[in-house]
């Protein structure tokens, strides 16, 4: 079954001159069958410079949104509209324009993680693989709101020495990483090297041999000579990781007692099913009204021209 569907997959996307896009989160089968897989700076980069007519984003909402903001012009499917995020929902809109008229003077760094609607309220967008550049490119008496992962928003405080405020979200996957179950594996594997997403906590983050982005995670383990790693975030990046290094081990840190492992429940919505289906249907279509995308491209766009 999973073959015939991978063939209409890349007989539609032929026929329709469409292009795959996928988070590193996926599921192992969708990673293999995309054109892209990358982090969410990568995807956005990917997105703005297509030349597909369809993209179809085998991730969760936010990240079609981006997509759709950078390409107004294309059809951007998303295969499961239910497909959220709980970092992004973290953050109601109205709740966070009401938080940043109190402070006038700050500009608003907001972490991609965030909805259309956010990114319009904010002065330029970062990801975690750039989010200290972008906070370092202005100036060390620049107020900074920083929104919405309070987790990430921490960290870059403490090795930038900025005291940015912070908008009190998370990320479920990452901020259920418990402190005991790392100790556990580090005693169990103390040869190990710990790496972590920075949208973990501080505890976590204080414990590990490396912390990065999704992508700095997997270089990381690429180039190490470290041969075996335990990891602090989702569990979908262990499949590049093991790709890359099949003679290397890697075991995440699990927050489910029945299974070895720390998935999100959205990005695991997606399925070779649902993305032959949208192809088929151009259904689930993410539309934007012209007057969101015209204002939340101004902080992408900024974020991509600092990241160069």
């Amino acid at each position: 079954m999973t073959g015939n569907v991978v063939e209409c997959i890349a007989e539609l996307k032929k026929k329709k001159n469409a292009i795959i896009l996928a988070h590193y989160y996926q599921i192992s089968e969708i990673q293999d069958i995309a054109d892209f897989v990358g982090d969410s700076l990568q995807l956005s980069q990917n997105a703005l410079n297509t030349k597909a007519d369809i993209i179809v984003f085998a991730g969760v909402h936010f990240m079609a949104e981006t997509a759709k903001i950078l390409n107004p012009g294309k059809t951007v499917l998303i295969p499961d509209l239910n497909a959220g995020c709980s970092l992004a929902d973290s953050c109601p809109p109205i709740e966070f324009s009401s938080f940043k008229k109190k402070y006038p003077d700050h500009v608003v760094i907001s972490y991609i993680n965030c909805s259309a609607e956010i990114k319009m309220l904010s002065d330029v967008i970062c990801t975690s693989s750039n989010a200290v550049k972008i906070v370092e490119s202005f100036p060390k008496n620049q107020k900074i709101i920083f929104a919405p992962d309070k987790n990430l928003g921490n960290y870059i405080n403490s090795i930038t020495g900025r005291d940015m405020v912070l908008w009190n979200g998370m990320c479920e996957v990452h901020d259920v990483i418990k402190t005991e179950a790392v100790i556990a594996l580090k005693e169990k594997h103390p040869e190990a090297k710990l790496i972590a997403h920075p949208e973990c906590r501080a505890v976590i983050l204080e414990l590990a041999d490396f912390i990065g982005s999704t992508s700095e995670l997997l270089k990381y383990t690429l180039k190490n000579s470290a041969r075996k790693f335990i990891v602090a975030t989702e569990t979908g990046i262990l499949h590049q990781m093991k790709k890359s290094s099949p003679d290397k081990e890697f075991f995440i840190v699990s927050t489910d007692e029945t299974c070895s492992c720390n998935n999100c429940v959205y990005m695991k919505m997606n399925t070779l099913e649902k993305i032959c289906k949208s192809l088929e249907t151009g259904y689930p279509e993410l539309v934007l009204p012209d007057s969101v995308i015209e204002k939340a491209k101004i902080p992408i766009l900024r974020m991509l021209e600092l990241s160069k």
